[in-house]
């Protein structure tokens, strides 16, 4: 870290400045002319000065340099998840090609077995010769069973002509299939590797930029300036939630309010049909006639029911791997733990716990690619620094549904999913809710 840097060599400049007017002031022996100590003074000013620019422009490197991880750990997310489209797309073309390469081969023996099935009709036409329509017909007792013989016998051969036609029409129609689908695959294929090239070029960028960030992380004055820079992340974090919070409040208020109408709106229509039904009867028996059957009120239309609370010990864990920091613990970048930090491969899948609602998915100073889910009832669970977001906001989940990979955006040093659970905004301990493994 730069001298010119550090808040103590500061401290020392501004502690000498106030050294040199204290002694300037006091006894004659450590006197020094007005003049002497103003220059010096001056001198403090300008080093300040020059302090204070440095430290800015420090800041504003910083500042770049996350707002190009960012964009480096965004593009990585959006082509991982391409890539996982393209990994789904090809396992479902090889799927096809397998079902019609089986259906070939059964059609392929069906095939074999009409033609086995005309060789010997056409072998035994052979050796009866040219006559043997006529060796058939003098081969019967009658002239009836004669014609039925002979009908039949040219029949059955335009019958295995006509089916080995038929299946040769198909093979050739499921040849063309497969050509098609052979070459969609190739497309795929060649199409993975490229997305598979641009993500390691991608996250080698991303390298160099979290790396960047981690030296200038290193520079930037002392450890309390650090974990400032931290406590204006977890604040932002805070603030997200918060307003996520409200407005799953309001989704809520809004929720109530809906159902406690078209409460109302039924129990008006109930009543409606109960006066209807008074009015009816009363003229039935003004007129001698029968009392009609009682009016029923439209059935009341659906309602969207709240989500059920989650149960302890009840949600899924949201990844595999080695368990890096429990609940209070402490995170690599020095924070207290307000979760769990995971480690898993790059690319492991990333689950929902519970279900519910996507409200977040972008990418966030501090925890990269993060994304948040709304399980009601005051409930959130938050998955951060992923490669890939593989949901977008609105898109609803549930319990075990793939909504990420595991990644480390956000200048995060090793691949690891941070995972919070939040109950009306205060973090509680995952442990608790997780089952065990």
């Amino acid at each position: 870290m730069p001298q010119s840097l550090r808040s103590k060599p500061a401290r020392g400049i501004v502690l000498a400045a106030l050294l040199v007017l204290a002694t300037g002031a006091c006894a004659p022996a450590w006197a020094q002319s007005q003049n002497e100590a103003q220059k010096k003074l001056e001198k403090v000013r300008k080093e300040l000065k020059s302090i204070a620019a440095e430290r800015r422009d420090l800041e504003g490197q910083r500042g770049e340099a996350s707002r190009r991880l960012r964009a480096a750990d965004e593009q990585v997310g959006k082509s991982s998840r391409q890539l996982t489209q393209t990994q789904a797309a090809l396992r479902k073309e090889e799927d096809a090609l397998a079902g019609l390469q089986t259906r070939r081969a059964d059609m392929q023996k069906r095939l074999a077995g009409q033609r086995a099935e005309l060789e010997q009709l056409l072998r035994a036409a052979y050796m009866a010769g040219s006559n043997a329509p006529l060796k058939v017909l003098l081969s019967q007792d009658s002239v009836a069973d004669a014609n039925r013989a002979l009908v039949y016998h040219r029949y059955v051969q335009g019958d295995v002509a006509g089916k080995i036609a038929a299946l040769t029409g198909q093979l050739q129609e499921l040849q063309a299939v497969e050509r098609e689908i052979q070459a969609r695959r190739a497309a795929l294929q060649d199409a993975h590797k490229r997305q598979q090239v641009q993500v390691a070029q991608l996250q080698r960028d991303r390298g160099t930029q979290a790396a960047l960030v981690a030296q200038l992380d290193e520079r930037y004055e002392d450890r309390s300036d650090r974990a400032e820079a931290l406590g204006r992340d977890a604040k932002a974090l805070e603030t997200l939630l918060a307003n996520l919070r409200a407005a799953a409040a309001r989704a809520e208020a809004e929720r109530r309010a809906a159902a406690e109408r078209a409460r109302r709106e039924q129990a008006a229509r109930e009543a409606a049909a109960r006066e209807q039904s008074a009015r009816d009867r009363a003229e039935a028996k003004a007129e001698g006639r029968a009392p009609p059957p009682p009016r029923k009120a439209a059935p009341p239309p659906p309602v969207v029911a709240s989500a059920p609370a989650l149960k302890v010990g009840g949600l899924g864990w949201p990844t595999s791997g080695n368990l890096l920091a429990r609940f209070g613990g402490q995170l690599p970048d020095g924070r207290t733990s307000q979760g769990v930090l995971i480690g898993a491969p790059v690319g492991s899948t990333v689950s929902a716990v519970a279900d519910g609602t996507v409200v977040f998915s972008e990418w966030m100073t501090g925890y990269g690619l993060i994304l948040i889910i709304d399980h009601g009832n005051g409930y959130m669970s938050l998955y951060a620094h992923n490669e890939a977001l593989l949901r977008d906001v609105g898109a609803t989940v549930k319990k075990g549904d793939a909504i990420a990979k595991v990644g480390s955006s956000g200048g995060w040093g090793t691949p690891a999913l941070y995972f919070e659970l939040r109950k009306g905004g205060s973090p509680v301990d995952p442990g608790t809710w997780l089952q065990r493994r």
